[in-house]
C-alpha cells in the first residue's frame, strides 16, 4: 500500500490481511500533503463535541449528498479527506424470514478499491482517537440489486484531488462507479459475527 500510494508508512499500522473489518477497528488510511502518509485510524467518526466515544451514534459512513452541510462532517469534508484501500467489501440482503445474507463485492478487474473518506481527531482527558468515516453515494444499477448505497470508489487519477493535492473540486468525485465496475457473490453468514476471520469469509457459496 505504501508503494501504491507513494506514502510513508507509520509504525503502528494494523495487521493485515483482515477479512472482517468492523466499526471501531483500526484501518489503513492515506492522508495527503507535501508527503503522503499511510497511518492507522479508528473506523467510526467521532464529532469533536462527543464527551465519550459512545456519546452519540458512531458515524461509519457519510452521505455524499449531505456531507458538506452536516455540522459533524462539513469541516472534515473541506479539510480532512483520506483514502482507504481494500480488496473488497460486504453488503447484505435479507431472505423471506429476515435473515441477513452477506455478499462480497470487489472490482471486476481485480484491482484494489480506494474508498473516499473523511477523518477527525477526537480527544477527552487521556483518551484520544483519530477517527474516520467512508463517504457513500447512491448505488449504481448493478449494486442496487443488493443495497441502495455504495462507497465512493476513486480511480488513481482522482486520488490527488480527493487528498487536496490538486486544488479544489473534490465534490465532483462523490459519484458511483460505472455499472460494470464491480462484481459480487454470496458468502457464508459466518461473516455476520465480528469474531469471524480468515480468507474463507470471502469464498463464494
Amino acid at each position: 500500500m505504501a508503494q501504491l500510494f507513494e506514502a510513508v508508512p507509520a509504525n503502528d499500522l494494523p495487521q493485515v490481511p483482515n477479512y472482517n473489518v468492523c466499526p471501531t477497528n483500526a484501518v489503513h488510511a492515506v492522508v495527503g500533503g507535501d508527503q503522503r502518509r499511510l497511518i492507522a485510524m479508528r473506523w467510526g467518526f467521532l464529532p469533536h463535541w462527543y464527551k465519550t466515544p459512545s456519546d452519540g451514534p458512531l458515524l461509519i459512513n457519510a452521505r455524499s449528498e449531505t456531507i458538506a452541510e452536516k455540522p459533524a462532517l462539513r469541516a472534515a469534508c473541506r479539510e480532512r479527506r483520506w483514502l482507504i484501500m481494500a480488496t473488497g467489501f460486504y453488503e447484505w440482503t435479507k431472505d423471506s424470514e429476515g435473515k441477513r445474507l452477506p455478499w462480497y463485492i470487489r472490482r471486476a478487474d481485480g484491482a484494489p478499491l480506494a474508498f473516499a473518506g473523511v477523518w477527525q481527531d477526537w480527544s477527552r482527558d487521556d483518551l484520544s482517537h483519530r477517527t474516520c468515516a467512508i463517504v457513500t453515494t447512491a448505488a449504481n444499477a448493478s449494486m442496487a440489486a443488493i443495497h441502495h448505497r455504495m462507497p465512493v470508489i476513486l480511480d488513481p487519477g482522482d486520488w490527488p484531488l480527493w487528498l487536496g493535492e490538486a486544488g479544489k473540486g473534490a465534490a465532483r468525485l462523490m459519484t458511483a462507479q460505472p455499472d460494470d465496475a464491480l462484481v459480487f457473490h454470496r458468502v457464508d453468514v459466518a461473516v455476520n459475527s465480528n469474531r469471524a476471520s480468515g480468507p474463507e469469509l470471502i469464498e463464494p457459496i
